[in-house]
């Protein structure tokens, strides 16, 4: 996997990436766009959703909304590195069961999702899920 960053003007950059596809960052607290943090905040919701929707799918479940909501606390002085990271699921699907849910958050979170694993390193992640209303 490959990547790259070009600078645009003042604190903005084009990120791309070797699949094709680009996105602006901020370094100026999301100004003009999100913030590389903000970015990796939104990462982690990213993966683990995707882990989860799968985990779903492949337990035969009929997927209809899935969200993460995510909130974080990050240290006051810099380097202002994230020192926690709550991912909260809401999902609503056919015959879903809350046990089911809670497996597969469990499991995308602690087991499969790349970003959320890194992260776990250097942060106290936690998650928490909600049945969503079909």
């Amino acid at each position: 996997m490959q990547a790259s960053v070009k600078w645009v003007e003042g604190l903005t950059f084009l990120g791309g990436s070797s699949s094709g596809h680009q996105i602006v960052m901020d370094g100026n607290a999301g100004d003009k766009a999100p913030s590389p943090m903000e970015m990796l905040l939104m990462a982690a919701g990213g993966c683990s959703a995707a882990e989860v929707v799968a985990i779903l799918q492949k337990g035969r479940f009929t997927v209809d909304n899935c969200e993460v909501k995510l909130t974080s606390t990050r240290r006051e002085k810099p380097p202002r590195l994230f020192t926690r990271i709550n991912l909260h699921f809401i999902v609503s699907g056919s015959g879903l069961t809350d046990k089911a849910l809670a497996r597969a958050v469990s499991l995308a979170v602690g087991k499969y999702c790349p970003v959320a694993l890194m992260l776990g390193k250097g942060v106290t992640l936690t998650h928490s899920h909600e049945m969503g209303v079909t």
